[in-house]
């Protein structure tokens, strides 16, 4: 087996469970994000040593970097920004990109799956487009009839999205490796 099967093996229940938690609670406990992201990094120093722990370090910033703003904006969790330095810190620096993508075109298809099942209010974002787009649109008055923020009508659980996001990156690298 090499390394990248080790890595995938390893790292499939732990996207597993994060996702299930997700889903279930819509919370991704600290233990889990902060604890995955420490055995990652030593996993990174055992396994390629300082440059690979540099690389994963990058690839994990970038990624939280990606999700800071709308953190700021409380329009994501801190667990979701911590699984996601996680998710960069795990498949690395060059892997980071395509798994940024991957997971923002999970985090879409979960949306509008959950848009359809009727799991998802859109209110909130209706609100929000008109509120730009709407010079007409009473935004006070627009406001009062949302559900609230914590109601769990209008929180997608982006941790599914997330794990899927890293495992589909880990299975095509697996492929990309198979291929040469």
């Amino acid at each position: 087996m090499t390394p990248s099967m080790w890595l995938a093996a390893a790292a499939v229940p732990y996207l597993v469970v994060l996702g299930w938690c997700d889903w279930r609670t819509r919370r991704l406990p600290n233990a889990l994000t902060l604890g995955g992201a420490v055995v990652v990094s030593v996993w990174r120093v055992g396994w390629g040593g300082w440059p690979c722990l540099v690389s994963g370090l990058l690839g994990g910033v970038i990624a939280g970097a990606l999700l800071l703003v709308p953190f700021l904006l409380r329009a994501a969790g801190a667990g979701d920004l911590k699984y996601l330095f996680t998710g960069g810190l795990l498949v690395g620096f060059p892997a980071v990109f395509p798994m940024l993508f991957l997971t923002s075109v999970c985090g879409l298809i979960l949306g509008i799956v959950m848009q359809i099942c009727g799991r998802l209010d859109p209110a909130r974002v209706k609100h929000l487009f008109r509120s730009l787009f709407d010079w007409r649109y009473d935004r006070a008055e627009g406001g009062k009839n949302l559900p609230g923020r914590e109601a769990e009508s209008v929180r997608v659980p982006f941790g599914v999205a997330i794990s899927a996001g890293i495992g589909l990156t880990l299975f095509l690298r697996l492929l990309g490796e198979g291929a040469q």
